[in-house]
């Protein structure tokens, strides 16, 4: 199991998984053209050119990105998936510089283990400004806002 940077066939069998969890309300749902747009942050883990996980770095500021999109297939779950994409996103934002990764997630126990810590979310207004602001649950949001320093 190795982990790639995404390329544009593996986009319809990301955006089925990603959907699996979006219609359970544990992430938000991606359109093709979203996840086309945004190719070049995404990454895919795959087992027999099968993806079996899914994770996208975005930048939102100077030293800030957000950990997006982190789905594991249902039959991979509990075998640490998840948390080498974790690991491999938070190798990426060093690359680039960035010192903090967030997550607005329900998965807090996950990202714990992870060594983010839950933060509020006024703390991330480069966040609540880029993407928060056009969300319908702007208002009534239920997600943990998380956070780990990195270096």
């Amino acid at each position: 199991m190795n982990i790639y940077h995404a390329v544009s066939t593996d986009v319809k069998e990301m955006h089925q998984l990603i959907q699996i969890y979006a219609h359970k309300g544990v992430v938000l749902p991606r359109t093709h053209l979203s996840l086309y747009q945004h190719l070049q942050c995404l990454y895919v883990m795959k087992e027999n050119n099968k993806i079996i996980g899914v994770a996208g770095l975005h930048v939102l500021g100077e030293d800030l990105a957000e950990i997006r999109s982190l789905v594991v297939a249902e039959n991979y779950a509990g075998q640490g998936i998840g948390r080498k994409l974790v690991h491999h996103i938070a190798d990426e934002a060093i690359k680039l510089g960035i010192r903090r990764l967030i997550s607005l997630t329900y998965e807090t126990e996950f990202f714990m283990k992870c060594d983010f810590t839950a933060v509020s979310k006024e703390t991330l207004p480069e966040k609540i400004w880029i993407d928060c602001v056009s969300c319908p649950k702007l208002d009534c949001c239920d997600e943990v806002a998380m956070i780990r320093f990195i270096s």
